[in-house]
Formats: C-alpha cells, structure tokens, sequence
C-alpha cells in the first residue's frame, strides 16, 4: 500500500511552495468564514436552546445514531442497486492515497444541486428528518409482528382518537405496510416476470406498489421522530424512562400527529407521487421538469407550518388547536424562530456542499466513496440529531416562558 511520506516525495520541492502561496488568500477566507460562524453561534439569541441540544445528544446518543444507521442504509441500498462492480478491487481503500490528484469541483460548479437538499433537510427537522427505506422492511415485519406491543398500542389509540375512523387509517396503514414488504420482491422479480407481461404493464405494478408503500416509509419516519421528540422531552423534564414503554407513549403521541401527516402525506401525494405515477398510465409531457418545483413547494409548506408537529405530539390536541398555538407560536416568537431557521439552513447546506464536493472529487473510486458515506451518514446523523433536540429545547423555552431565564438543564 502507498503511504503518504511515498506520495509527498515525489511532489517537487517549488511546485509545494507554489501552490502553498497560491493557498494564501483561501486561508484568510476560511478564517473569517470560520471566525464569523463562531460568532454566529456566540451570540445567536438561540444559543441556550443549542447548547441544551448538544447536552441532550450527548446524554442519548441514540438520536444521530438512528439518523445516522438510517442514512446510511439507504445509500447501501442505492450503492448495491445501481453502482456498477466489476471486481474486489474497485472497493480497495488504497485509493485514498491518491487523494492529491483527486479533481476537486469548485463551488461554483455544485451550488445548484445543493439548495433544494439544503432546504428539504431544513424541512425535515419539523417533519420528518430521514429516508427510512429499505429498513421500512424490517420495521413492517416488526409491526405486523406486535414487537414490544407497537402492533396493538396502535390500534387503540387510533380506535380511542378517532373511533370507527380509526379503523380505516388502521387499514390503510396496514396495507401500505405490506406494499413495503412486497416493494422489493417486486423490484427483485421485475426482470424475470418480463415474459409474463409487457414491461408496461409491469412498470405501472411496481410505481403503483412504490406510491403504496411510501406512505408506510413516510410515517414511519414521522414516528420516529416523535419518539426521538420524546427522548428529548424526557431529558428535558430530567425524567428517565423504560423503554418498552416510551415506544408505546411515542405510537399515542404519533396517533395526534397523524391528524397534520395524514396531509402531508395528501399534499405530497397529489403534486408529488401523482404525477409520477400518472405518468406510467398516460403521456404526461415533462412531468420530470416540475419535480423540483414540487419539492420546494413541500418543504415551504412544512416550514411554514413548523411547529404543528412538534405541538401535537407533545399536548393532546386537536389540529385545529395546534394549528392556534402555531400562530401564537410565530407572532411571540418571529425573531427566534427565524434566527433557528437560518442556523439550521447554514449547517445542512455546508455538509451537503462538503457531500456534493467529495462526491465531485472521488469520482468512480467507489472505496473512497463508500468510506465517505460512511462518515457523512454519521455527519448528517450528528447534525440532524442536534438541531432536533435544540427544536424540542427551544420550543419548550418559548411556550414555558424560559426566554429570559435560561437556565442549564441538569441531568
């Protein structure tokens, strides 16, 4: 294997002195860059909420790491399913000891496909943070299974919130969680099953399984984030908690929050998955085009309906309720919240710049790029697990009347 001091002796002496000369100017960028973030992060008028964020992570540790696992997961899935590899070899960490030949984008060449991820993951701290898919599989088996008695606590707080309704949400649950059983069997079996239809036909069955089973991926991850809400609310009440339990407080919690997913999940679906999946069936010309647009309108809709979530799960409260104290929330407390809002967008659009960046770099070297992901899942999994539990801190603050006193939260 090259070592590094190998690589460095064959750089000639003047062409280092060079380039470091030429690296002058980008450190005094990167000082004041850094110098100004510092004292971003000093003065912040959230800045207690951040720092109880940090302590709360730190404290339950489980919060970036369920973010991070699931990261993580959906890139395994997205690497094995459609990188190419030829041999063992493609997958040699070595190739890092060529990092300083790698061709390193500019920003100026990647800015445009980081703003939306930006914003959606600026979105997802009030929704939901994380792709949960394809371990939505296990957690389908699990549900249908009754683990730790999620199965059954569902269904009763659905029958007590919203009576013979509840039945029918229980329904559509339970078979969008076996559409999520079925989605990779199906996309496994697809190329078989070429010569027992037309591949249209086939093409409609699995878009239509997808759409299906999005809707379990998708509150799945509503739900675990009101349970990752909950951890949070525990260690801020300095409260300790069984297990078991806490699973089953977070599915009563999650029945309040269906009322606010259960549109998200309509919004999505008519100007999101529709037209996708319309498109199988009939000509839709550039349904493609607008996909971005559709993007951008979600994750405005959430943000402007930030702390509806967040309210729901932790009173019991009616939507329309949650939707008063969101208003209230937002004319007490314009200043804060938009300073969070601005704080979290810096912090998910510089990691995505760094993915975007590294990705450019590393190229078609897929063990670099699979040690990368490795750390960026866990870079994502800290950074989104530290603004959720500064959100439930901040949102604690401001509606208990905290904001002036602050004090540390002992544990």
């Amino acid at each position: 294997m090259e070592c590094w001091s190998d690589v460095l002796t064959r750089i000639p002496p003047i062409r280092i002195v060079a380039e470091v000369g030429q690296a002058v100017p980008g450190v005094y960028g990167w000082l004041g860059l850094c110098g100004g973030y510092a004292l971003m992060m000093l003065f912040a008028p959230v800045r207690r909420a951040l720092v109880d964020g940090l302590h709360c992570l730190r404290r339950y540790q489980r919060i970036w790491i369920t973010f991070a696992v699931l990261g993580f997961g959906y890139f395994v899935f997205q690497f094995v399913t459609f990188t190419p590899i030829r041999n063992w070899a493609d997958l040699e960490l070595s190739q890092i000891t060529s990092l300083p030949q790698w061709a390193w984008p500019t920003l100026s060449e990647i800015w445009r496909e980081t703003l939306l991820p930006a914003l959606e993951g600026v979105a997802g701290i009030f929704d939901n943070a994380t792709t949960t898919y394809p371990l939505s599989v296990i957690a389908a088996v699990l549900m249908i299974l009754n683990w730790r008695g999620l199965h059954a606590a569902l269904l009763r707080a659905l029958r007590k919130r919203y009576g013979f309704w509840g039945y029918l949400v229980y329904l559509i649950l339970l078979l969008s969680a076996l559409a999520s059983l079925l989605k990779p069997i199906v996309f496994w079996r697809l190329p078989e099953w070429s010569g027992l239809m037309p591949a249209a036909g086939l093409l409609r069955i699995s878009a239509t399984v997808d759409a299906t089973a999005f809707i379990f991926e998708y509150l799945l991850g509503v739900y675990i984030q009101v349970y990752l809400i909950t951890v949070c609310l525990a260690w801020t009440k300095g409260v300790s908690f069984e297990e078991g339990e806490l699973f089953r407080f977070a599915m009563r919690r999650f029945s309040y929050v269906l009322e606010w997913a259960g549109i998200v999940v309509a919004v999505s679906t008519l100007i999101v998955r529709l037209p996708l999946l319309l498109a199988y069936f009939t000509n839709i010309p550039g349904v493609l085009d607008y996909l971005p647009i559709a993007r951008v309108l979600m994750s405005g809709l959430i943000i402007a309906f930030c702390s509806v979530q967040i309210s729901l799960a932790l009173h019991n409260e009616t939507l329309i309720e949650a939707m008063r104290a969101h208003v209230h929330f937002v004319q007490t407390n314009v200043g804060r919240l938009a300073w969070f809002l601005v704080i979290c967008g810096i912090h998910f659009y510089g990691i995505i710049v760094c993915d975007a960046i590294l990705r450019g770099a590393i190229a078609d070297r897929l063990g670099a790029l699979l040690l990368w992901k490795l750390a960026f899942a866990c870079l994502r999994g800290v950074v989104t697990g530290w603004l959720l539990a500064s959100w439930v801190c901040l949102f604690r603050q401001c509606e208990t009347g905290r904001i002036h006193q602050e004090k540390w939260i002992q544990y």
